[in-house]
């Protein structure tokens, strides 16, 4: 696989990741105003199960491309710069976030949503939240690294 196909297939799941993460705290949070709390919780169950399916495929993806790259392009992490020493430590980071949401506040929702309890599920959902607002940080402070390294500042 050629550079290029490997910065492609890294730029989209990137922007996958971190747009849907855009999309979720900036425009569908506050959309869900007009919800019930019922129908707000029924609502994340699918939006949760659909965005963490799109994650689970993303975030390997970008992972391992930028990994791939690392290794095969600027031939480790002595020659590479500043932007991608970041870079791979914000990802890293990142992923460990979108782990933990899964096997943590994520389980305790799908949890809580089974057994009726719409309180521990609001719970769950507000630290959910609270994570995947750490990561869109961690996004869009990735984004502005690559752009920045891109152009060597």
């Amino acid at each position: 696989m050629t550079v290029t196909a490997l910065y492609i297939l890294h730029l989209l799941a990137a922007i996958l990741w971190v747009g849907g993460m855009a999309f979720a705290i900036l425009v569908l949070r506050p959309s869900l105003s007009v919800l019930d709390p019922p129908q707000r919780l029924a609502l994340h169950a699918q939006v949760f199960r659909r965005f963490f399916l799109l994650v689970w495929h993303a975030m390997p993806i970008a992972l391992l491309t930028g990994w791939a790259m690392l290794f095969g392009w600027y031939g480790g992490f002595r020659d590479s710069g500043w932007h991608v020493h970041l870079m791979n430590l914000t990802g890293v980071i990142m992923g460990v976030v979108f782990v933990a949401i899964w096997f943590g506040p994520y389980a305790m929702f799908r949890r809580a949503m089974a057994a009726g309890n719409g309180p521990q599920a609001a719970q769950a959902v507000h630290r959910i939240r609270t994570l995947i607002t750490v990561n869109l940080a961690l996004g869009l402070l990735t984004s502005a690294v690559a752009g920045l390294g891109r152009w060597g500042i």
